[in-house]
């Protein structure tokens, strides 16, 4: 990022435009709004991991024997499960998990749609003396 300052010129020609109640509630949404992004990325992102390691360990069973009993994860315990009903309960594990990632990329496209909005409007106000570049 680059951060300069402002030469004695620009400063001059920046007009000062007066900050209103509803300028200030766009900003602060702007603001909210970018954080929850940060967040929902985050968590996008190790949704996402999850899903990768769920998808390598379908990839591992499909490599064992079929009498072989596997021990899969439930809450903090392990359960020896025959394959077919640790490949069933994983199936069903991938399926919620590209669900919810679905759902994360559904509310994070809404964000940066209300993002773009509200920078349109606030520059149009504003122009270069406000910055909302993430």
């Amino acid at each position: 990022m680059n951060r300069r300052m402002l030469t004695k010129e620009d400063e001059a020609a920046g007009d000062e435009v007066e900050v209103r109640r509803e300028d200030q509630d766009k900003i602060n949404k702007f603001s909210r709004l970018h954080q929850r992004e940060l967040n929902l990325e985050e968590e996008l992102k190790a949704k996402n991991k999850e899903k990768e390691e769920l998808d390598d360990i379908t990839m591992e069973l499909e490599l064992a024997d079929e009498d072989d009993t596997i021990p899969y994860k439930i809450g903090d315990a392990f359960f020896h499960l025959p394959l077919p009903q640790a490949q069933e309960l994983l199936a069903s594990s991938t399926e919620r998990v590209e669900g919810e990632v679905s759902e994360l990329e559904d509310k994070l496209g809404t964000i940066k749609d209300e993002m773009t909005q509200l920078k349109v409007e606030l520059y149009a106000r504003f122009g270069r003396s406000i910055n909302l570049e993430t």
